[in-house]
């Protein structure tokens, strides 16, 4: 099958998406580094299922969860200093499942019909939000999942700044804060600029609002009106938006409340929706 007429299909942050190679909007590297690009594909679901090389990470977790972060970097995933350094200081190892590939570019499930995302991901998303994410901002993470990516935001804004994370899944709330206790985003949960709730998503988290960035890790069918009522002029979006054909946005409110939206790339998510829904599959 000639390379043009694959499609990728990952399962990623609390999500399934869908980057065709032939898109005129996806745009992989030109050469992937090992920990990448190594796992083997089998598919009878329509998602791809891998299984990670983690035998080209080795050492302690810490160092492991380094050298993942600078194959990232030096592949042209991560382009931010400070995004390098908050994925370094955030060890990935402590939001997964036990016993699963930790230090490994690939998603894996953690229950209740979610994954935490690959760590590219993350660094997309870190990357897209890094100006909103600045000390004493506010950002929102929707569909927060094991905590990953919320506590890196509360390293990227500060002691000053407020994090706010929304789960629907309580099995989920309850883990992520377990999982941040362990972190170095420990002491933000402890002075409460970084809280996790049990809530639909959907309906944003107006007590914390308005927002310098929100990141929302599920397909809405259309931009949800609340998000965008509770995103800061100046405030920067990030969203998957689609049904079967999904994009991932950028949407930016300007200082006179207006909104420009472009996409970033095509992707596949799963829907944005009710906690029964996702329960259900």
């Amino acid at each position: 099958m000639a390379l043009r007429s694959l499609t990728c299909i990952i399962v990623a942050y609390e999500c399934r998406y869908r980057a065709p190679y032939y898109n005129k909007h996806y745009h992989p590297p030109q050469r992937l580094p090992r920990v990448l690009s190594s796992f083997s594909l089998f598919s009878t679901t329509g998602n791809f299922l891998c299984s990670p090389m983690e035998k080209y990470l080795s050492g302690t977790n810490k160092s492991r969860n380094k050298e993942l972060v600078s194959q990232l970097q030096r592949y042209g995933v991560i382009h931010s200093e400070k995004v390098s350094e908050v994925m370094e200081t955030i060890d990935r190892g402590l939001f997964v499942p036990e016993g699963t590939a930790a230090y490994v570019d690939s998603p894996m499930p953690i229950g209740h019909n979610a994954t935490i995302s690959a760590p590219h991901m993350h660094a997309m998303c870190l990357d897209l939000l890094h100006d909103k994410l600045q000390p004493g901002m506010h950002a929102l993470d929707v569909g927060s999942g094991t905590g990953y990516l919320t506590a890196c935001f509360a390293l990227m804004v500060g002691r000053e700044g407020r994090v706010v994370g929304i789960e629907h899944i309580p099995e989920l709330v309850t883990w992520s804060i377990e999982n941040i206790k362990k972190s170095a985003a420990a002491p933000f949960l402890e002075a409460a600029s970084l809280s996790i709730h049990d809530g639909d998503g959907r309906q944003g988290w107006p007590d914390a609002a308005p927002y310098d960035a929100i990141h929302v890790g599920a397909a809405a069918p259309e931009i949800p009106k609340a998000l965008i009522e509770q995103l800061k002029p100046g405030g920067r979006l990030v969203i998957p938006v689609g049904t079967f054909f999904q994009d991932l946005q950028v949407i930016d409110k300007k200082e006179d409340g207006s909104i420009s939206i472009r996409t970033e790339t095509s992707v596949r998510y799963v829907p944005l929706t009710s906690r029964e829904e996702q329960l259900r599959g």
